[in-house]
């Protein structure tokens, strides 16, 4: 549900929707009608509403109705990407994963901790650079850092407490 809307926005959704369809048994039989109804304000509900019907079924058909905690059976599943899957793994169970997205690209390119231009690769970066006990935490560390001082349009460079190890040569000071 989190693709092209805010996080408020999801936050605001995901709670009715789980209200109403409390494992992927009862999603998967949901008129989507009534799915489209919940998620409206998502943007793009009608092709959202078919994803989330299609992964329901499937964690309920290859899974018994239980999200697998293995990353390379969470990519089985339609529209569970690296990304997402690595934020299960790191969210959900606090398993080692670290999850590349424009904010954890921005920052990490940005401080140059890396020069890569790839997720994949930049999640290995991250990888050498940090210990595996910290993986589960980096990636939202990076995205609210993101989204709260280092913008993509509108960094606030002049009250980062980074600035003067920052790299970056278009600071705003």
């Amino acid at each position: 549900m989190s693709a092209q809307t805010t996080d408020e926005n999801v936050n605001r959704v995901a709670p009715v929707l789980f209200d109403r369809y409390p494992g992927p048994a009862e999603l998967a039989e949901a008129n989507p009608e009534d799915v489209e109804q919940i998620i409206f304000s998502t943007g793009f509900y009608r092709q959202k509403t078919k994803s989330l019907l299609a992964l329901a079924a499937a964690v309920e058909d290859a899974f018994g109705g239980v999200v697998p905690e293995d990353f390379d059976q969470l990519v089985t599943l339609p529209g569970v990407g690296r990304k997402t899957a690595s934020v299960v793994m790191a969210e959900a169970w606090n398993y080692p994963a670290i999850a590349v997205d424009t904010h954890v690209k921005r920052v990490a390119g940005r401080l140059e901790i890396t020069n890569q231009t790839d997720p994949v690769k930049i999640e290995q970066d991250l990888k050498a650079l940090f210990p595996t006990e910290a993986w589960s935490g980096i990636s939202m560390r990076f995205i609210q850092f993101g989204r709260d001082i280092c913008d993509a349009r509108r960094p606030l460079c002049s009250t980062c407490e980074l600035r003067s190890l920052c790299p970056w040569p278009d600071k705003r000071l």
